[in-house]
């Protein structure tokens, strides 16, 4: 059986379905604003979308087995309130029919940003990141009371926290550098996951330049498919800046980091890749050799995803053209695919299929997409 990733359109964000060979479901990010969610908008209706690619329980209840928010800014967690179930899974309710959450795959640097209420910090949560928030500290006092979590209350906390904060916690810990295996208390032979961020930081110094992007799960998720246990390794880096990815690529071997599909970061973020504002740089900003370096461990025939609204020549950013630019450099030599979500055709998401011989993206309609690096049509395959 083969598995496949769903990468919904929805502008400057992130929402990611992944379907593994053993048919679970992990959600990565969610972006389900009102107008999705409006009958009488023309933006496309992600939240039915996911929702028709999900499967209902014994009791009839939707649910994801993992959802994996990789930060809490308002375009990755956006509709988390209205669509998914909050608070014990007996607190279920048929008229509201939402989402239940059998596992959340958090990272704990979400714990201590401050509410909306404390405008004087400078990173406030929104409502819905709060609501996470709330549910996390909901599920990790369950385990600190009773040892265990079932399905529906289960909790990963991807990363360490400071000062010793998550000592208490190793049972359902991943270290940065660690794998990451099991769903929902079972090892799950279909997928594995490599750990890269969140980080501690080694001083203070370091703590103050990391302190705005330290937050971001970093993510590497080899899928089996059809008989080959690394059919697909996808890289997931939130909206991670350069000075993560600098150090990223100074504590990680070329071979963690290597990947067939790639979610370019913060939308295609010019700022992944550079210290420099694009905007007021243009042309002479610089690229940051060793961001790039961590960026670029593409296999034969990759493909870079951009999240994003479409990418025009011009001074925005995100999305940037300049970080197009070199995400088809970074292609170029293994005839990989850049597939931006805002180009599919329709109000479909991008599908890209894992099976034996690697991915495949699905195909675009001609001359859509203007940025493949393969010349084909987008149908080459990634070998993992």
């Amino acid at each position: 059986m083969s598995a496949k990733t769903i990468h919904f359109k929805v502008g400057n964000g992130d929402m990611t379905l992944m379907v593994l060979e053993s048919g679970r479901r992990v959600l990565i990010d969610c972006k389900i604003t009102f107008d999705a969610d409006n009958p009488d908008h023309d933006a496309p209706d992600v939240g039915g979308q996911l929702r028709d690619r999900l499967e209902r329980d014994p009791e009839g209840r939707l649910y994801v087995d993992a959802f994996l928010l990789t930060h809490p800014d308002q375009d990755h967690c956006c509709g988390l309130e209205r669509n998914f179930h909050l608070g014990s899974p007996g607190s279920w309710a048929k008229t509201d029919d939402k989402i239940i959450i059998r596992e959340m795959w958090s990272s704990p640097i979400v714990f201590r940003r401050a509410d909306r209420k404390n405008a004087k910090s400078g990173h406030t949560l929104c409502a819905d990141a709060e609501a996470w928030r709330n549910e996390a500290r909901r599920r990790v006092k369950l385990f600190r009371s009773q040892g265990w979590l079932d399905d529906g209350n289960r909790i990963q906390i991807l990363g360490e926290d400071a000062d010793g904060k998550t000592d208490d916690l190793l049972p359902i810990l991943i270290s940065a550098g660690s794998a990451l295996s099991t769903i929902c208390g079972v090892t799950d032979t279909s997928f594995k996951g490599l750990l890269l961020a969140p980080m501690l930081a080694d001083d203070e110094e370091e703590a103050e330049v990391l302190s705005k992007n330290n937050s971001s799960v970093i993510i590497r998720l080899t899928l089996a498919a059809e008989g080959n246990g690394e059919a697909g390794r996808i890289l997931f880096g939130g909206d991670a800046e350069v000075a993560v990815w600098e150090r990223i690529r100074d504590k990680y071997k070329d071979e963690d980091l290597a990947y067939d599909v790639l979610m370019a970061p913060h939308h295609c973020s010019w700022h992944s890749l550079s210290w420099d504002s694009w905007s007021q740089n243009r042309e002479k900003a610089k690229v940051s050799d060793k961001a790039r370096s961590a960026l670029a461990q593409a296999a034969p025939g990759a493909v870079i995803v951009s999240s994003s609204n479409a990418i025009l020549d011009d001074d925005r950013d995100p999305p940037c053209i300049r970080a197009k630019r070199e995400y088809l450099a970074i292609l170029k030599p293994g005839l990989g695919t850049f597939r931006c979500a805002a180009d599919e055709p329709g109000d479909d998401p991008l599908e890209i299929k894992v099976g034996y011989f690697g991915v495949k993206p699905s195909r675009l309609v001609a001359g859509v997409a203007g940025g493949l690096a393969t010349g084909i049509g987008g149908e080459a395959l990634a070998h993992g």
